[in-house]
């Protein structure tokens, strides 16, 4: 008989090895990766170029070029952009990222071959009328003045702002008025230089036959390179502020904080140790965050330490909501926590716990084709090796309580991070 007191052996996972994909350089420059799985009959392509805030020549632009290249081409206007979509039960969407910008079709593979000329037209032949762009322009704004009435968006935002540098492409705040002035021919001018798909990276994943990858050889290579000078991006300086910024919110009764730093590229050699000293803190839902100020002092619903990795800078954060009375103990408490893990040694059934953790939500996050291609982007764009991911679990592992103290002295001190809180204005 099953005895359900005791638990079922645990298997530690021993390795997880990316599948390879298949590269080809087009005729144009561009390239095409390719990864292969038909356990679905469906496909995501991805069209990824330098065209986000890292790029744009003014603030607004990036975000506005890519969300209008769904709004109307030389042959299509949105309605009919959006109609033959959704007659092959289709996803179409281009989003914008901090430093690229990317145009995502999923659709079942049977209809790959119909969506290729609509995703070419949206691509190339954009027209940025004038009439939706408005519109959009509008829409957005009224979205931003809705998220800067909560103290989380505010704190968000000054904290970039305080990190990068207010004038830093990863740290500029959203500006109402240069926004507004946008023009359709700022965004025509952009899109020039910036959507050459001559550079762009294209990733075709799921359920692929070799017809499939020669269309889109011949759509995609086929279109010549421009003869327009590629577009120039100056190189800003990272200008942190180490200081604590309060940010008031009239008739708000809570507080939302964010302290953190700059921090260690994902190429630096203690990059899965210091994931491993983050997920201690406030990566999971035991952290010791978690905790301390939401089980033992019950000031908070949640709170989490992060790291954003980006391509010219990666940041460290600690956010957390709490009542505006409470703001003041809820950082002595988080500062508590970054001093224990510089002064104590992390117990060793506390660190196997959190491995295990890792291993496992790492391992789930290669179940699907589409996940393991976003892991394989990140390899390309982050320049990271081309072990780094089957390297992880070994790492993690491995990795000792006395290495996390030490760099947890090295990155840890409170005294040299960022600290904003948004709240209430008394």
């Amino acid at each position: 008989m099953l005895d359900r007191t005791v638990a079922p052996p645990v298997q530690p996972l021993a390795s997880v090895t990316l599948p390879a994909a298949d590269v080809f350089l087009l005729p144009n420059g561009a390239r095409l990766h390719v990864l292969r799985n038909n356990a679905q009959p469906v496909v995501r392509l991805q069209v990824v170029v330098k065209a986000g805030k890292w790029a744009e020549p003014a603030s607004g632009i990036s975000l506005l070029t890519a969300r209008m290249l769904l709004e109307g081409t030389r042959n299509r206007t949105a309605r009919q952009i959006a109609d033959e979509v959704a007659f092959y039960g289709a996803s179409l969407e281009c989003e914008q990222g901090f430093d690229r910008a990317t145009l995502t079709l999923y659709c079942l593979t049977r209809h790959l071959a119909s969506l290729l000329p609509l995703v070419m037209d949206v691509l190339t032949e954009p027209t940025f009328p004038e009439a939706e762009l408005s519109q959009l322009k509008t829409r957005t704004i009224q979205n931003v003045r809705v998220e800067r009435q909560k103290t989380s968006y505010l704190a968000a935002e000054q904290f970039s702002a305080d990190v990068f540098g207010a004038h830093h492409p990863y740290g500029q705040k959203f500006n109402e008025e240069t926004f507004q002035q946008i023009t359709s021919l700022q965004l025509q001018n952009f899109h020039q230089l910036a959507y050459q798909l001559s550079s762009a990276e294209l990733f075709l994943c799921g359920d692929i036959n070799v017809a499939d990858e020669e269309l889109l050889q011949k759509f995609f290579g086929a279109v010549p390179p421009l003869t327009l000078p590629a577009l120039e991006v100056d190189t800003p300086s990272l200008v942190p502020a180490v200081r604590t910024t309060y940010v008031p919110v009239d008739g708000s009764l809570q507080a939302s904080l964010r302290i953190g730093r700059l921090w260690p590229p994902l190429t630096d050699e203690h990059a899965h140790h210091l994931q491993v000293l983050v997920k201690v803190l406030g990566g999971y839902f035991g952290s010791r965050l978690m905790k301390n100020i939401r089980e033992d002092k019950g000031l908070t619903y949640g709170i989490y330490a992060s790291i954003g990795p980006r391509e010219h800078a990666t940041s460290f954060v600690i956010g957390s909501d709490v009542n505006g009375a409470s703001a003041e103990a809820a950082i002595q408490e988080i500062h508590h926590e970054l001093y224990r893990l510089q002064q104590e040694l992390i117990p060793e059934a506390e660190l196997r716990t959190v491995k295990n953790y890792m291993a496992g939500k790492f391992a789930n996050e290669l179940s699907t084709v589409f996940e393991q291609c976003d892991k394989y982007k990140n390899l390309l764009f982050l320049n990271l090796t081309p072990t780094y991911y089957t390297d992880f679990l070994t790492n993690i592992q491995h990795v000792d309580a006395e290495t996390l103290r030490r760099l947890a002295q090295q990155y840890l001190t409170p005294t040299v991070m960022t600290q904003v809180i948004a709240g209430p204005a008394n």
